[in-house]
Order: structure tokens, then sequence, then C-alpha cells
């Protein structure tokens, strides 16, 4: 009987935040199913720093982590002119962009240097920095995911807006862009987690689309599951915006309320994210008048998460882009009926399980809405489909046991390290 060699492996993840985007999720769930599979699992990470299974072991990275600061001027101090990352880091923060991930790169070389650690893989989760291509370059073996290239999200947010400043600063933000386009040719190994990112990641980077290997994300279905005795709200809509942004489309969505609350005055909205007091969306509620339909849900647990699907009646996912969809998975997993957008991966991700709708098109979110409202048959035989396509196609086991056969095949060279 042959057995499975474990291997020392080490996730790198510039910012995991455990409540909000995905890449603390991936983080997370990744390094568990790896441990459970009998793996040794390091996790090198910038802040927010990722909720852990206790075997897997953190490793941090402190940065400035300016951006949770209320006032990134009066956050500066003397001592970080001492260090050349630290300086950067603030200056590239307080003229509008996003250095972290350059940054963190810095700090990985650093450390690796500093205390020559042995893994047999080490698998970057989207920071796409000099950094790992310098341990890349100093033979380590590396395998890189990109959830999806981020030219999509800057296409959409200069789409949404007319305004030269704005332009100007969203240009600013997005910046390490350049970075990005410079190391991914260069990357030996990628993975991404659907066929639609690997095609977008392709014409993004100039990579050949089958350089590109695909293994999708998992979902915990023992956690996001039905929950037994919990009511549900009869016309609440839930959706999950992870970040107040033009990419997930939560303009369409309230337009959307909009439009369904004059055949069902009774509709709510349970939003979970936040959103920016002085922001677009908060002002279009405002304009609609929908601030007695709006539920917004912040920084809560994962467990408050899954009750709120469990009294929710109707999960929209009005994403303009999705290199995977996790809250539709999500969602499906908690055996609810989705509507969805054609954005990205989320087709692939919904399958016939759920309502496919064209992004942008506020009009078609509510036709939508309105007809599962009317279909209590309909909602109830989506959501068992929904829930069963999820258990038999998308678990973190059989996320890791891919990746694994991936890693086995990825050779290191550290006889020139420098």
């Amino acid at each position: 009987m042959h057995t499975i060699k474990p291997l020392k492996i080490c996730l790198l993840g510039y910012r995991s935040n455990p409540y909000s985007g995905g890449q603390g999720i991936y983080m997370r769930y990744l390094s568990e199913a790896l441990v459970e599979a009998g793996h040794s699992v390091d996790v090198i990470s910038g802040p927010p720093y990722p909720d852990l299974d206790p075997r897997v072991k953190l490793i941090t990275l402190p940065s400035l982590d300016l951006y949770a600061q209320e006032d990134h001027i009066s956050a500066f101090r003397f001592r970080m002119l001492l260090s050349f990352t630290d300086s950067f880091e603030y200056f590239s923060t307080f003229t509008g962009g996003f250095p972290e991930p350059y940054t963190f790169g810095r700090r990985l070389v650093r450390h690796f240097k500093i205390n020559q650690p042995d893994y047999d893989i080490i698998h970057d989760n989207q920071s796409l920095c000099y950094g790992v291509l310098k341990l890349q370059k100093m033979g380590y073996p590396v395998l890189t995911t990109i959830h999806h290239p981020i030219t999509s999200d800057l296409a959409i947010a200069l789409s949404q807006t007319n305004t030269w400043g704005m332009r100007l600063l969203i240009k600013r933000w997005h910046s390490f862009l350049r970075m990005q386009k410079k190391v991914v040719p260069q990357l030996k190994h990628l993975v991404t987690v659907s066929r639609a990112a690997q095609q977008d990641i392709a014409a993004a980077f100039g990579v050949a689309r089958e350089a590109i290997d695909i293994v999708h994300n998992g979902i915990d279905t023992a956690l996001f599951r039905p929950l037994d005795g919990v009511e549900r709200k009869p016309f609440t809509i839930m959706t999950t915006a992870s970040a107040d942004a033009p990419l997930k489309g939560i303009n369409y969505l309230l337009e959307a309320i909009a439009i369904t609350k004059t055949s069902f005055p009774e509709i709510e909205l349970c939003l979970i994210g936040s959103l920016k007091p002085d922001g677009e969306s908060n002002q279009l509620i405002k304009n609609l008048k929908l601030d007695d339909h709006i539920h917004i849900h912040s920084q809560i647990t994962t467990d408050h998460m899954v009750r709120l699907y469990a009294e929710a009646t109707i999960v929209v996912v009005p994403s303009i882009y999705e290199g995977f969809g996790l809250p539709a998975a999500e969602a499906m997993a908690c055996g609810l009926p989705v509507i969805s957008t054609d954005g990205g991966a989320l087709p692939e991700v919904v399958g016939d399980c759920g309502v496919i709708v064209p992004t942008r098109n506020k009009e078609a979110i509510a036709t939508a809405i309105i007809d599962l409202l009317n279909s209590p048959e309909k909602r109830a035989s989506l959501g068992l489909m929904a829930r069963r396509r999820i258990q038999e196609q998308f678990s973190w086991a059989r996320a890791a046991s891919a990746l694994a056969q991936l890693y086995k095949t990825i050779p290191g060279d550290r006889t020139h390290v420098t």
C-alpha cells in the first residue's frame, strides 16, 4: 500500500482579512484542508491576519497597515524613515497608492534570507510581487494562485466615472498592476480557480492559457448548511459585498430592489459588508428612499452569516465580475435559491442550479426576484439542487488534493540561493 509523503508547505498572503474578501477565506480553508490531508503548513501573512486552524503555524510580517488608520498623515512616525520599505509604504499610501503587495515582497525576501526556511513548496496567494519572483530565482519551488486579474477591477472602476480627478486616483491606486504585469509572465507555475479566470488571466498578462492550471475553490459544507428551526423571513433578499466597489454591482441590486418594492412593499435587503458613508451606494439608497428596506451587517462571524442565510428567502449576487464567486457558492451550500449575474466565473459555479441574469441589468434582477418570490416551489427546488451541486463538486478536500498533486510536480533548486 502506497502512503502519501507529507509535504512541508508555505502559504503566502500579503493581507488575509478573515472577515472581508476571499483571500483570508482561501488561506484559512486551504491550509486547514492541507493539514487534514497530513501535510505541514506555515502561513506567512501581512495584516490583517487570517483566522487559522491551530495546527497551522502563522508567521506574521507586520506592515504599517495604513489603510486601517483613520488618518494616513497622522500615522507618520520618524522611525519610518530608517527603513526604505516603511518609507515607501507610507509615502505611496499618502499619495493614493496601494503598496502592500510590493512591500510584503521586500519583507518576505528579508525573512527568507535571515531564516533560510526549508519548504517543499511556497504557494503564493496573489501577491504577484517582485519578492515572490526573487524566491523563485533563489531556487525555491513556487506556485502562485491568481484568483482573477485586477486589470478587470481597474477597467470596471474607470468605466463608472467620468471625473478626471477620480480617474487619476483610481489609476494611482492600481499602480501596483505595473509590477504584476512584469512578474506574472516570469512565474513558472500558475494556478487559478475557474475557466473564466484562466482565460482572463492569459489575456491580461500575456501568458499561454494552457500554462495556467485550474483548481476550483472549496466550500465548508459542514459550516455553510441549512439550519433547522430558523424561520425564513418571506421577503428578505440577501447579498454579500466584500468591497464597496463598482465591481460588485451593488448599485444595480439597489435599483432592482426599488423596482421590486412596487410589487412587494415588504421587501428587505440584508447586506453583508460595509458601505462607505459618503459613497455612491449610500447616496443611491437615500435617493431611492430605501433606508427602511436595507439592513447592513458588518464584521460578523461566520456563524452569524449562516443564520442570516437561513433567515433569507433569496440570495442575489449582482457582481459585474467574479474570478470564482464565493458568496454564490456559500449561499448555495446553505440551500438557498441564487440569482446571479453572468459575470466572470459565476455561471461556472452556479450551473443550472440558480437563475442567471446579465450583468449591469437592474430590470433583469428585479424580474428574477419577483418571479422567485411568486414561486415557492421553484425556490425550494433550486435550493435543494444548489446544495447538492456544492457538496458534489466544490469541497476543500478536493481542492487540497488537487493542489498537493500540483505541488509535487514543481521542483526546487536551492543550490544557487543568493
